[in-house]
């Protein structure tokens, strides 16, 4: 199984409550993001993955980030999950991920780290804190990995920097914070995902 989103953002939900899940992800769907993640450290999130699987599934890689146990892995396949997002190397997480047919984007910093992944199955690599390593130390990373391997910025990415880490080989990108707070607007929400849509597609064109 190969990443294939149309937009290579992943939306992450963290701290997005059941009832109002909804709401956020129609907005973020409509903005063009077919990838969310909704973290294991949010509440009830098996509520939420569940329920998001079922309304926005067919439209969207739906599924669940900070993932650390094998069991979590089972128990988000029993909902129809297929996305993974780590933020560590895990070996037994990732082959348990992929066993059950589900993409993993696994966290990394270093190329031992990022090569471990690989052998172990994860089809995507999350560079993370992104912001604290800066564009130029992922460029020189991805100079040693496999080209095929899509490579993910995540952590302090914005609309204004993205275009950078673009420009150093990602192929896309994992947004927090700028995009989603916990307890913001549903406007807010459908703001930031306007402004990132608009900054990826000047930044590939």
């Amino acid at each position: 199984m190969s990443w294939n989103t149309k937009l290579p953002l992943i939306a992450i939900l963290r701290g997005i409550r059941p009832e109002e899940a909804e709401e956020h992800v129609a907005v973020l769907v409509e903005a063009g993001f077919d990838a969310i993640e909704i973290p294991l450290n949010s509440p009830e999130w098996h509520l939420s993955i569940a329920s998001m699987v079922k309304t926005f599934g067919d439209r969207a890689l739906i599924g669940a980030g900070t993932v650390l146990e094998p069991e979590q892995v089972d128990s988000l396949a029993a909902i129809n999950s297929r996305l993974v997002v780590t933020p560590n190397v895990d070996t037994a997480v990732i082959q348990r991920a992929v066993a059950r047919g589900m993409l993993v984007a696994a966290g990394c910093a270093t190329a031992s780290e990022a090569f471990t992944a690989l052998k172990a199955g994860a089809q995507a690599l999350k560079i993370f804190p992104a912001s604290a390593f800066g564009p130029a130390y992922i460029s020189a990373l991805k100079a040693v990995l496999p080209p095929e391997i899509p490579v993910f910025a995540v952590g302090g990415v914005t609309p204004d920097n993205l275009s950078a880490f673009l420009a150093a080989g990602c192929a896309g990108a994992g947004l927090g914070s700028d995009l989603y707070r916990a307890g913001q607007p549903v406007s807010r929400t459908r703001e930031q995902a306007h402004a990132f849509v608009k900054a990826w597609k000047e930044a590939v064109q």
